[in-house]
């Protein structure tokens, strides 16, 4: 008997076979009709013949084909030799299911199977939670693959991975790789794509639940996510997608922005990542090291500098080339005679690009860290590291600004400790500056340290804590660069901090993907800004190595200054903020002197330039003060300067700043003002005497500034 469900008996079973088959006895017979009644039974699964059109109406009307062919269905779907003619028509109109499941208008002969009802995902869960045990304990990708497979239900996947990762954020390292290995072997061949697709995405989705329990579980799904886009089971554009599903302030932002900022944006990153849970490339720390002293050994006995730079190739990895040279250096003291082949291969391996400037720099550097113990094995070890470094800077493969960098031996740990004291009290204003931008306390607090020889390091520190922040503490950094540079740092030391910077923009770029755009937005808006003159460019570039990352960083700089409206976009290149403030500062200015020179009052012009709030840039007050007193031949604008230098409105530093700059202009200006340097002597000639400038500024404004009482002065 036919079920309630319309599934056919063995009887309709056998007749179905034989209408397939086209035997011609099959037209002749009818079925019986199912106990339901007419006006209640329609079909759920009835098959046609080429295009399987399902139909049906009473029984009475079956044909027959009188063809002598075999029988295509007639309109309808009916009729043919060999064919049904609606064997299970009830006495309604036509009726077809097309969301039915099985209907299927392609497939020829159709057949009927038998199917289970799918199991729950409750049990698929706890299936899988079983299966993924016994892998972590045998690590049989091949057992797991076939149970996942014999589970069955392909659209519960998604859950599998969700689970796996899930299990072994919690677990060890082990558990860790294993789980990246199976998922690679798996993919494809037994989890579809867009499954491990939505699996990564449920488990961003709920990264915030997973934080609760797993402390570091940002950091570990962020490297799973990496590891996934590296082994090519997840594509990049993924990530993309997932940040603009995302709530800005969830877990799973996180997740991503780590995965692209601190794995996949890093050189090298693919083989990092591989190794990060001890995979089968993974290779300790100390058995690097030996492989280190291994190749060096080889080369003082060889004499081979091509092979050992092959070999130090062969190492990859390049961000602990500073290991070579620190134990390179090392044998070069303990055997004085292979001291000509160490220094070849050094420079060798400069020349070449192949060890950085900046890990060059940092073998040094940890070398002068170690001397004091290195003291008591090998006699003069400290001259013996000086040598060494004077060689290096006379060969130029160790440049000047590395070597300021180095703690110098000849104070031994005391200079030392004034280092890292420097670094940590710079870090502390740095912070703070960023919380109070307070301009003012900033140059307190470096006048307090009183460590001029250090402004490098400083300015090195501000861009770098900058770059690793948002928009507006970058514009912050620029601005206070434009405010030490009046007040505090010498031209000089802005230029060797902006050589540390580009010196080590490899290892920099390790942390911060965009460093090398960053640095030249900062050392464009430095050009912008009056603190670097075009030509400090081409110093900074001849002081780099050719071909390096820096000297790129510096073309790609001289180009955005070329660009049009190159200062206005540069200025706005953090998003405006306290940038496009001095802009308008800048035209506030301008507004100001053009009243005060068409007769307007002395005080309520010292009033505006007070209420601009802008002591740092009070120097700008001086240049175009100046210039329009030259332009407009209205020497009152002289008398403004005056009161504001009587007033301590305009310190004499921003003064100096003020006349240092028209100085520099004068072959523009001479252009369009033929008397520009006379009338510019006679107003330097009259500032002095009135006591805005110090006796010793020049005509062409290069005296030198020199720190008196914490001040600087001409």
């Amino acid at each position: 008997m036919a079920s309630n469900d319309g599934f056919l008996t063995e009887e309709q079973r056998q007749l179905l076979r034989s209408a397939s088959e086209g035997r011609d006895s099959a037209s002749s017979l009818v079925l019986p009709k199912s106990p339901r009644s007419e006006q209640e039974h329609h079909t759920k699964h009835c098959a046609g013949s080429a295009k399987n059109h399902a139909g049906g109406t009473s029984a009475k009307y079956e044909k027959r084909s009188h063809s002598g062919k075999f029988g295509r269905p007639k309109k309808d779907g009916r009729g043919g030799k060999g064919t049904w003619g609606g064997i299970l028509d009830t006495a309604g109109d036509l009726h077809v299911d097309r969301n039915d499941p099985n209907y299927n208008s392609e497939e020829e002969p159709y057949q009927l199977v038998g199917t289970t009802v799918s199991q729950s995902l409750e049990e698929y869960k706890g299936k899988v939670g079983s299966i993924i045990l016994e892998y972590f304990a045998t690590d049989d990708v091949a057992a797991t693959a076939a149970d996942l497979t014999d589970l069955g239900c392909p659209s519960y996947h998604h859950y599998f991975v969700k689970k796996l990762i899930s299990m072994a954020m919690d677990r060890h390292d082990r558990e860790k790789e294993m789980a990246a290995v199976l998922l690679s072997s798996l993919y494809a061949d037994v989890i579809e794509p867009e499954q491990v697709s939505k699996g990564f995405s449920k488990l961003l989705d709920s990264a915030d639940d997973l934080a609760l329990d797993i402390p570091d579980a940002v950091d570990i799904l962020a490297l799973f996510v990496a590891r996934a886009v590296v082994d090519d089971i997840l594509p990049p554009a993924f990530l993309t997608k997932m940040l603009k599903s995302l709530p800005d302030d969830s877990k799973g932002v996180e997740v991503i922005q780590k995965a692209e900022k601190s794995y996949l944006s890093a050189p090298l990153h693919a083989e990092i990542i591989e190794r990060r849970w001890g995979g089968s490339t993974h290779i300790t720390v100390e058995e690097m090291k030996k492989k280190i002293s291994d190749l060096l050994n080889e080369y003082v006995e060889s004499g081979d500098k091509a092979e050992a730079c092959r070999c130090i190739r062969d190492l990859n990895v390049p961000f602990f080339h500073h290991e070579v040279v620190k134990r390179a250096l090392i044998l070069a003291m303990e055997r004085r005679n292979v001291e000509p082949l160490i220094l070849d291969l050094l420079k060798e391996a400069a020349e070449e690009g192949l060890i950085s400037s900046s890990q060059m720099s940092k073998g040094f550097g940890r070398l002068a860290d170690t001397v004091d113990d290195l003291s008591l094995d090998i006699i003069n070890a400290k001259d013996m590291f000086q040598s060494l470094i004077l060689k290096a800077t006379a060969e130029g493969w160790l440049s000047t600004e590395s070597v300021r960098s180095i703690p110098s031996q000849q104070n031994g740990a005391v200079e030392e400790d004034k280092v890292r004291l420097f670094k940590e009290r710079a870090v502390t204003i740095i912070q703070e500056y960023f919380l109070s931008d307070d301009i003012f306390e900033v140059v307190r607090s470096l006048e307090d340290l009183a460590a001029p020889d250090f402004n490098a390091l400083f300015v090195k520190k501000l861009i770098t804590l900058a770059m690793d922040r948002k928009n507006r503490e970058k514009e912050m950094a620029s601005v206070l660069l434009s405010a030490l540079y009046t007040e505090v740092f010498p031209v000089d030391d802005i230029v060797s901090g902006f050589i540390l910077l580009l010196e080590s923009a490899e290892d920099t770029a390790l942390d911060i993907p965009q460093a090398a755009n960053e640095l030249a937005l900062f050392l464009a808006r430095a050009v912008v800004d009056d603190i670097l003159a075009p030509l400090n460019l081409d110093e900074i570039s001849n002081r780099l190595k050719e071909g390096s990352i820096g000297n790129e960083i510096v073309r790609v700089t001289r180009s955005l200054l070329s660009a049009r409206l190159a200062g206005e976009r540069i200025l706005r290149c953090w998003g405006g903020g306290t940038g496009w403030a001095v802009e308008d500062a800048k035209d506030k200015i301008n507004k100001l002197l053009e009243e005060y020179e068409a007769g307007g009052d002395l005080g309520e012009a010292c009033q505006c330039i007070r209420d601009l709030d802008m002591p740092f840039f009070h120097h700008e007050v001086v240049k175009k003060a100046l210039v329009m007193a030259m332009e407009k031949k209205n020497d009152r604008l002289l008398n403004l300067l005056q009161e504001c230098s009587s007033e301590g409105l305009i310190t004499i530093n921003q003064m100096m700043k003020g006349f240092t700059r028209v100085a520099d202009g004068l072959d523009d200006l001479a252009l369009d003002i033929p008397n520009a340097r006379e009338k510019f002597v006679i107003y330097v000639e009259q500032a002095k005497g009135n006591g805005w400038l110090v006796s010793s500024f020049t005509h062409s404004g290069n005296s030198e500034p020199t720190k008196i009482n914490g001040d600087i002065s001409a």
